[in-house]
């Protein structure tokens, strides 16, 4: 019942990040002072984790350098007395050994998550995408990782969005069986405001059981030659029981210029120091209007 690993898709083009992401992953671009990806990583560890697979491609080998040791880079940081950049550079490695694969070909979220198979083998194992971070509240892994524990099922992180938006997302119905955790009977996506079943889209974060391996081998390709994970999910339905789970935290994706500035600004906010310095700049441009 102990989920241990986590799998980290993270191989996409980021073509609404270009041109930023042609030469740097957007899983790297930074939210403050540490690349969208350690945040990731950081979640998963402070749900007792310890082993992350990141789902790479041969573009982005700077997704693998960030979490390698950096010899050299130690030894200077030590020589010159930097000791507060020499520990937050330690700490990237600390506590989660990371690993990565190559997705050979872009086809799909679902195909890169059957790229993890042989690393995870027979265990449940939290999927994260790499876009996607999280503040406020109890962190989505480890909310994830305790409903497995209580139902030993599948568990998909939800939020709740406007009725207007359900044509954007991944939307699930079914029976609510607790405060904020519904037994999943259908999932539908990206359906019109008039036949969603629900306002509870997926978001970013999964608990999965090895038989979603079997689903997706059998998945179909849909548009655009992609395997889908939901699609995958949806044959899981038939065999196992699916739970979905309203997350605490506020999800911020960092997938399009807007929101990876909207999440800088989100976070700094949080940081009274760098927040005293940014606010007086924030303001002007705000009275500038």
């Amino acid at each position: 019942m102990e989920i241990r690993k986590t799998v980290i898709p993270a191989a996409g083009f980021g073509t609404r990040m270009l041109p930023a992401a042609k030469a740097v992953p957007k899983e790297m671009l930074p939210v403050l002072d540490k690349p969208t990806i350690q945040y990731v990583v950081e979640e998963a560890a402070e749900a007792g984790i310890n082993d992350a697979l990141l789902i790479t491609s041969r573009e982005k080998r700077a997704l693998e350098d960030h979490f390698d040791r950096a010899g050299e880079l130690e030894d200077r940081l030590a020589a010159a007395g930097k000791y507060d950049l020499l520990t937050a550079l330690r700490a990237v490695t600390a506590g989660v050994r990371v690993h990565a694969v190559r997705q050979g070909e872009q086809k799909g979220l679902g195909h890169a998550v059957l790229q993890a198979r042989d690393h995870v083998g027979q265990e449940a194992f939290l999927c994260q995408l790499g876009d996607a971070i999280f503040s406020g509240g109890i962190g989505p892994a480890e909310q994830l990782v305790r409903a497995y524990e209580k139902f030993g099922t599948a568990v998909i992180g939800l939020e709740e969005v406007p009725v207007e938006k359900v044509e954007r997302y991944g939307i699930v119905g079914g029976e609510m069986v607790a405060e904020g955790v519904i037994r999943i009977e259908t999932l539908v996506e990206k359906p019109s405001r008039e036949s969603a079943p629900s306002r509870l889209a997926i978001a970013a974060r999964y608990v999965l059981t090895p038989y979603v391996f079997e689903c997706l081998e059998k998945t179909q390709p849909g548009k655009g030659g992609e395997i889908q994970l939901t699609d995958a999910i949806k044959m899981m339905l038939g065999k196992e029981r699916v739970h979905g789970v309203v997350l605490k935290a506020r999800r911020h994706d960092i997938g399009n210029p807007v929101d990876w500035l909207k999440t800088n600004l989100i976070f700094a906010r949080r940081e009274p120091e760098m927040w005293r310095q940014i606010e007086p700049l924030v303001r002007s441009l705000m009275s500038n209007e």
